[in-house]
């Protein structure tokens, strides 16, 4: 099964949206206790997401950061939600590793929004448990004191793409775009982050989800370049072999596997 291209927020204190937020089409739905949610509404958010897991939904939590009154509590609950993966906030190594040990065994994405969690990215990575990194580029440009959470945070998306390499994950998953009325806006963001490495992307409106999956999905051509790649080196049997006259070596044959991964036909 490949890795989800896009991922959707919902707020968890909004039960009714969780429904319609798992048939946007989604590769994956977050269920939001983190910053959609108030303080005073933090306790109920929870109690409407172990609902959701109780009644045979799917999805992400995305918990309250380390240095919060809620993470306890988050984690407490989650104890009750086995089925449910976990985006940790402001990722650090420390609280990374101290959710892998409350949660054993679950899925986390390392959600890297703040300058101290770039410093320790390599080192958050290799936490067990953690399943995907994937950038905060508001909460990070804030922290950062860098106005924008687009171009000018490059550098950053390229260290996390390095980091995400190093620590064998599968490629990292970009922040969000807030204009959710210019398609043209979130067609030039995937485009870019795309090209840095990324695989997929952060959405806060299901209007995002369908250019997201979309975007990040092997082009026609990049999968027939796969195939015809995958094909020749079957048939020359272990031979030197040549396609587009271009000699055929491990960084293609790897790049040919990635695309068609994922890919629901068969590779010749």
């Amino acid at each position: 099964m490949s890795d989800p291209r896009s991922y959707l927020f919902v707020p968890g204190q909004r039960p009714d949206r969780f429904a319609k937020a798992a048939a946007a089409g989604a590769g994956a739905v977050i269920l939001d206790l983190e910053d959609a949610v108030g303080p005073e509404l933090k306790s109920e958010a929870r109690a409407h997401v172990a609902d959701w897991f109780a009644g045979g939904g799917a999805g992400m939590v995305r918990i309250n950061g380390g240095d919060t009154p809620w993470h306890d509590d988050d984690l407490a609950a989650l104890a009750g939600m086995p089925g449910a993966a976990v985006m940790v906030p402001k990722a650090e190594p420390e609280t990374l590793a101290g959710v892998a040990a409350r949660l054993p065994g679950r899925p986390l994405v390392a959600l890297v929004e703040t300058v101290a969690g770039l410093a320790n990215l390599r080192a958050s990575a290799a936490v067990r448990g953690v399943a995907r990194l994937a950038f905060g580029n508001l909460d990070f440009g804030a922290d950062a004191r860098i106005p924008g959470g687009g171009a000018v945070l490059d550098p950053a998306r390229f260290e996390i793409v390095l980091a995400s390499r190093l620590a064998d994950l599968p490629p990292p998953v970009d922040g969000v775009t807030t204009a959710l009325s210019d398609p043209d806006a979130i067609a030039a963001d995937i485009t870019r982050a795309r090209a840095l490495g990324f695989g997929a992307k952060l959405c806060i409106h299901p209007a995002q989800v369908a250019p997201v999956e979309t975007g990040f999905a092997p082009t026609p051509g990049e999968i027939d370049w796969a195939r015809r790649i995958l094909g020749a080196l079957k048939a020359a049997a272990g031979s030197v072999v040549q396609v587009d006259g271009k000699m055929v070596d491990r960084p293609l044959i790897e790049r040919a596997e990635q695309i068609l991964r994922g890919v629901d036909t068969a590779t010749p």
